[in-house]
C-alpha cells in the first residue's frame, strides 16, 4: 500500500440479511480525485460509511494506510443533517476543528481566525451568525465545506457535495475540490452528474451493488458499463 490510502479487498457492507455493497476490491492512490457514480441503490453512500467506519464489513477487508481513519473528514448528504438544531453557521464550521482543539483545550483567537477565513473562502463572510436552519441549500452546503476546511483533511470524501444547489454555488465549491486535489489530497465524491464527472475527475468507480468498472474516467463511464450498472441495479442479471 505505498501510495495507497485506502485499499478495499473483497468488501461486502450491508444490514442483518441485506447486503448493499458485495465484493468491491480496489485502491483509492494517494493524491487522486475519483468519482463514485451509479444509479440509485447502487451502494455509494454505503461504501462511503464502510470507508469511514460507520457500517463494519460484513466480509472482506477495508485497510487504511498509516493513520488515515484519522485524517479523513467526511462531508454528509444534507439530508443527514438536522436543520432545526439551534446551531449557528459559526459554531457548524468550529466543528470542522474538534480534532485539533478537543474537549477542553481553549478555542484560541488562531482558532476563530481559521474559522472565519473558511467563512470567506466559500462566501459566507457575514454569515456566521445565522442559524443553519435559516440558510438555503446551497448556502448549508457552503457552510459544510468550511468546516471541511477547518478540519484540513488528508482524504476528503463527499457524499453528494452538489446535490440541490445552484450551479453557481456548484461552480465555487467544484473549484474548491480542485484546489484539494492540486494540493496532494486525496478527494473521494459521491456524484450523479456524469458531464461533471467526465469534465472533471481522472478516476471513477461506477457501483451497481458492486464494482462495474474502476479506472480512468475514459474507459469507465462507456455505454456498455452505464448500461450493465442499470440492469445490475435493476436486478435483471442477479
Amino acid at each position: 500500500m505505498s501510495n495507497s490510502v485506502i485499499e478495499l479487498d473483497q468488501l461486502s457492507l450491508g444490514w442483518r440479511d441485506r447486503v448493499a455493497v458485495r465484493d468491491v476490491s480496489g485502491v483509492f492512490s494517494r493524491g487522486s480525485l475519483t468519482a463514485i457514480v451509479g444509479p440509485n441503490g447502487a451502494g455509494k453512500s454505503t461504501l462511503i460509511k464502510g470507508i469511514m467506519g460507520l457500517v463494519s464489513p460484513l466480509r472482506g477487508n477495508i485497510r487504511l494506510a498509516g493513520d488515515s481513519r484519522n485524517e479523513m473528514a467526511c462531508l454528509p448528504q444534507l439530508g443527514e443533517l438536522d436543520r432545526s438544531f439551534p446551531i449557528s453557521t459559526y459554531d457548524l464550521v468550529a466543528m470542522g476543528a474538534w480534532r485539533r482543539v478537543g474537549a477542553w483545550k481553549r478555542f484560541d483567537a488562531a482558532e476563530r481566525e481559521r474559522v472565519q477565513a473558511a467563512l470567506d473562502t466559500v462566501g459566507l463572510a457575514d454569515f456566521g451568525p445565522r442559524i443553519i436552519g435559516t440558510l438555503s441549500g446551497g448556502q448549508l452546503q457552503r457552510a459544510l465545506f468550511a468546516r471541511l476546511l477547518l478540519h484540513d483533511a488528508h482524504t476528503l470524501l463527499l457524499d453528494e457535495p452538489f446535490a440541490a444547489v445552484d450551479k453557481h454555488t456548484t461552480d465555487d465549491l467544484m473549484a474548491l475540490l480542485q484546489d484539494w486535489h492540486h494540493e496532494g489530497r486525496t478527494v473521494i465524491a459521491v456524484l450523479h452528474d456524469l458531464d461533471m464527472v467526465r469534465a472533471c475527475f481522472p478516476q471513477t468507480l461506477l457501483m451497481a451493488g458492486q464494482a462495474v468498472a474502476w479506472g480512468p474516467t475514459t474507459d469507465v463511464l462507456t455505454p456498455e458499463n452505464l448500461h450493465l450498472a442499470r440492469h445490475l441495479c435493476a436486478g435483471d442479471y442477479l
